[in-house]
């Protein structure tokens, strides 16, 4: 069945949602939808082909939100909520006017009041008030009621608002009025500024690209117009408007929107490059390899809106309780009213009668800041991680970082590059006619005609070196442990230690090198031409730029262990293990093996977080509480299927999101306290008789309004230009 999604403006909690979802469900050929209040998105499945794009927006329209079809008019919101764009807000909708002028109209009956005017002036100014700011107020309890069959705050708020002008209260009912109406427009575009952060993403890729022509020249093209293999040029200063790779030109990219990488990243022909980067130094010819909605932009945005809406256990929790509490907390209401006055002797109307102090709990009851606590927290902590080039894949993940107490790492591509360099040269040569790197030289002649990766090794340290590497002729493999050819009409060898060991007699000392190389976890090389061994070589596989000092603040963190998992022979596991820091080693495990370690360090550490490169390591990743993949932003798969997925090769990102999960915790914690101390206090102060309806709402709105500029801290400052902060 065919599904659109959309964005709603405004929600803010899951009363609007619920309206929302009952509005839209009355549309013609609408066979169902799902509305999610924390991230705004409308999702319909329809049974035609062609769906009535003007009947979604009237039934979002009706219920006071508004259906967005530009995202691009949602991305210019500015950082901080400021009172001058909320004004201009509150002006820009028929809903917030009514307030507004509803405002005006208590503010003339309060001065009616000060100066003495007659009763009857004041009673019609307030009631002109409570009928005009209260049009929508009433129309969407009606919604609530008749579509969505829910007892929701509108409901109750007419409930209050229609009491408290029975008893003769109508300052007090047009100021409740006035707060609930102003406290809803003010949550709403509070809510919508920490979604903000998120579209501001995608406008780091621009709207048009200079297209290269057959003819070579270049005409300014909508990006989604272009097609795959179609050619467009970057200049120095640009911001890369596609996914493609490099065809000509060479250029340093700042990656750091997509990958967090604070250093630009040299490309040359060959590389890939991505969408909303920016291009610094050269010019750079590209060919388009994915169309604009698969960039990895446009893939990262969409993953973290569907990990948004995935709900951490806290926020299932919390709506869950939403549902109980407010019918429980209206029937107690109802009990307040009633039972005082009918077994009590209590006065039921009155300034103090049981009547007001039930009206002002039906107030209190509205769920709206409890329920936005937590959502609004994950939403902006998701996506200060996204401005990071961290894609987390829902709020229980998130919440699953603050729990981790032990790390477990792959080795290789991981906590190293992946690839072996050489990191020692030996001349041994002793027949003193050799040039110098004459055993590079030969070596490199030999390994050109291989693929094997330490030979691709040899060959680039030959050509760092600047070594001339003359051809070689009768190339032959020995079963694996080298190869052998003539170069320069000399023979010539390259193989291992063992090999020379049991073919070739060689002096003592190239033994006890040899064997240093060895003890450090290298694997050793050696070189001879005719009958003399000239060189030997470690070739290994280096450090991943900043593991160690990862693995380093991680455990700044506190209790947390770490472990690296690894299929190589254990020497060169504990080689790499005691340069990085990891605290235990597990080497020459097969997949099956790691899976099983890694259930294991859950027994023992109960929360278990594994890295690894996201294909290789697919198994351990899904047995691992948080499953962490390296390198999304070139691997599909990895942004598809991990839990989390670090876009760029940064280890340095671990630490981050630990923090950032661990604060994200605290600050729902505070969110709850805070919204359940503020109703408990006017629960209190309502049943003694000390409250007022317009404090009761002024506390409830109050504390919805705290807890969502609480949650935006988590936002960090989004700057395109560089990474943000926790």
């Amino acid at each position: 069945m065919p599904t659109k999604t959309f964005t709603v403006a405004g929600l803010t909690c899951a009363d609007c949602a619920a309206r929302v979802q009952a509005a839209v469900s009355q549309v013609e050929d609408v066979d169902a939808c799902q509305v999610d209040h924390a991230t705004g998105r409308l999702t319909v499945s329809f049974t035609t082909p062609d769906l009535a794009m003007d009947q979604i927006a009237r039934a979002v329209s009706s219920t006071g939100h508004t259906l967005v079809t530009d995202r691009r008019s949602l991305r210019s919101k500015p950082e901080r909520l400021k009172s001058l764009q909320f004004v201009r807000f509150v002006f820009s909708k028929r809903e917030t006017t009514l307030t507004a002028i509803a405002g005006l109209l208590t503010l003339i009956g309060l001065a009616l009041a000060l100066a003495g005017a007659p009763d009857w002036s004041r009673t019609v100014t307030f009631a002109a008030a409570i009928v005009v700011g209260g049009i929508p107020v009433a129309r969407h309890a009606f919604q609530e009621v008749w579509l969505a069959r829910n007892l929701g705050i509108n409901t109750l708020m007419v409930i209050a608002v229609v009491g408290a002008a029975f008893i003769g209260e109508w300052a007090e009912a047009a100021i409740v009025v006035i707060l609930f109406s102003l406290g809803e427009a003010l949550e709403g575009f509070a809510a919508e500024q920490a979604r903000s952060a998120l579209d501001g993403l995608l406008d780091l890729a621009p709207p048009v690209a200079l297209k290269i022509l057959p003819t070579g020249e270049t005409q300014e093209t909508l990006v989604e117009q272009l097609t795959i293999g179609d050619r467009v040029l970057m200049r120095p200063g640009d911001r890369v408007s596609v996914d493609g790779v490099v065809l000509a030109g060479e250029s340093a990219v700042d990656q750091s929107p997509i990958t967090g990488e604070s250093v630009p990243v040299e490309k040359k022909p060959g590389d890939e490059v991505f969408a909303g980067t920016v291009n610094t130094s050269g010019a750079l010819e590209v060919e388009v390899t994915r169309l604009t909605a698969d960039n990895t932009l446009s893939r990262m945005v969409a993953l973290v809106r569907e990990a948004q809406s995935r709900q951490a256990p806290v926020q299932r929790f919390i709506d869950r309780f939403a549902r109980i509490y407010t019918p429980t907390v209206a029937v107690v209401a109802l009990l307040m009213a009633a039972v005082p006055p009918l077994f009590f002797g209590q006065p039921f109307r009155g300034e103090h009668g049981w009547l007001i102090r039930a009206l002002q709990m039906l107030v209190i009851a509205c769920p709206c800041a409890l329920v936005i606590s937590t959502p609004v927290s994950l939403v902006s902590a998701m996506t200060n991680a996204a401005s990071r080039g961290v894609l987390i894949k829902g709020g229980r993940y998130l919440e699953a970082l603050s729990r981790v107490r032990a790390f477990a790492f792959d080795k290789t591509g991981t906590l190293t590059e992946g690839r072996p360099v050489t990191t020692d040269v030996v001349d041994v040569c002793i027949c003193g006619e050799c040039p110098e790197n004459c055993g590079l030289q030969h070596a490199a002649a030999i390994e050109a005609q291989s693929s094997h990766p330490l030979a691709r090794a040899l060959l680039a340290e030959a050509r760092a070196r600047g070594v001339e590497v003359p051809p070689a002729s009768d190339v032959a493999i020995l079963s694996g442990r080298g190869m052998e050819g003539v170069v320069n009409g000399a023979a010539v060898t390259v193989a291992s230690h063992t090999h020379f060991d049991e073919y070739f007699p060689h002096p003592e000392f190239v033994c006890r090198l040899a064997d240093e190389l060895a003890a450090q976890g290298k694997t050793v090389i050696l070189v001879r031409h005719d009958d003399e061994v000239c060189a030997l070589f470690g070739v290994a596989d280096t450090l991943r730029p900043g593991s160690r000092q990862a693995i380093a603040d991680l455990k700044t963190l506190g209790d947390i262990h770490t472990v690296m998992l690894t299929g190589d022979n254990p020497i060169v596991a504990q080689a790499i293990a005691h340069q990085v820091g990891v605290d235990e080693v597990r080497a020459d495990l097969l997949p099956e093996e790691k899976v099983a370690a890694v259930a294991e360090l859950a027994e023992r550490y109960q929360v278990v977080a594994m890295v690894g490169d996201g294909v290789n390591d697919a198994p351990a990743l899904a047995q691992a509480d948080v499953g962490i993949a390296m390198g999304g932003a070139g691997s599909a798969q990895a942004m598809e299927t991990a839990d989390v997925v670090l876009m760029g090769d940064d280890l340095s990102q671990l630490p981050f999101i630990v923090h950032l999960s661990r604060k994200t915790k605290r600050v729902i914690a505070a969110n709850i306290a805070l919204a359940l101390a503020v109703k408990v206090a006017v629960f209190v102060l309502a049943a003694a008789g000390l409250a007022t309806l317009w404090m009761a709402i002024a506390a409830d709105v109050g504390a919805a309004v705290v807890v969502i500029l609480n949650g935006m801290r988590l936002r960090g400052r989004f700057r395109p230009e560089s990474s943000s902060d926790a």
